[in-house]
């Protein structure tokens, strides 16, 4: 369909699409190649090309991708209540031990995980990874991050532009 997301993200200036892709995956050559190999004739082809781009991350390309998480980092809301704040000190608690433990933030892609289970499910999931060796967690955060650059890809190619 003319002037669907897609379309615009294949038709934008070079700077534009890698500056929006950056927002999927902070790995710049992630970005690149991304914005190099365009135009994609649909989302299943866009996100097929962002999947190889993720498995070929280089270490440094994580690292990258990794701090740029940081940035945007923000602890997730999923329950109020009695509780809740306990919760979020014990979330708190595991973030700080996982970054001390790996030396980057702690990524989980959270796509289909109801709200109000959001809390428990990365606090699991941070206890969980905690028992993981250093390559093994580099993998499974490499992992993590292609799933989230996903959601935020389709997400990207889904927006409509305002008035249309």
């Amino acid at each position: 369909m003319p002037g669907c997301a897609l379309d615009r993200l294949n038709a934008a200036q070079d700077g534009a699409v890698e500056a929006a892709l950056l927002a999927c995956c902070g790995s710049r050559r992630w970005a690149r190649r991304l914005a190099t190999h365009r135009p994609y004739p649909d989302l299943p082809a866009l996100l097929a090309a962002a999947d190889e781009a993720s498995y070929d991350l280089t270490p440094r390309d994580l690292t990258e991708a990794l701090a740029d998480e940081s940035v945007a980092q923000h602890a997730p809301s999923g329950s109020r209540g009695p509780g809740s704040l306990a919760a979020h000190t014990a979330l708190r608690a595991a973030h700080a031990a996982y970054e001390s433990k790996f030396g980057h933030v702690f990524v989980v892609c959270l796509d289909g995980v109801p709200h109000e289970e959001v809390l428990g499910h990365v606090l699991a999931a941070i206890r969980a990874r905690l028992d993981n060796d250093a390559e093994t967690e580099r993998e499974v955060a490499a992992d993590e991050l292609r799933r989230i650059a996903r959601g935020r890809l389709a997400h990207l190619a889904a927006i409509r532009p305002h008035g249309t």
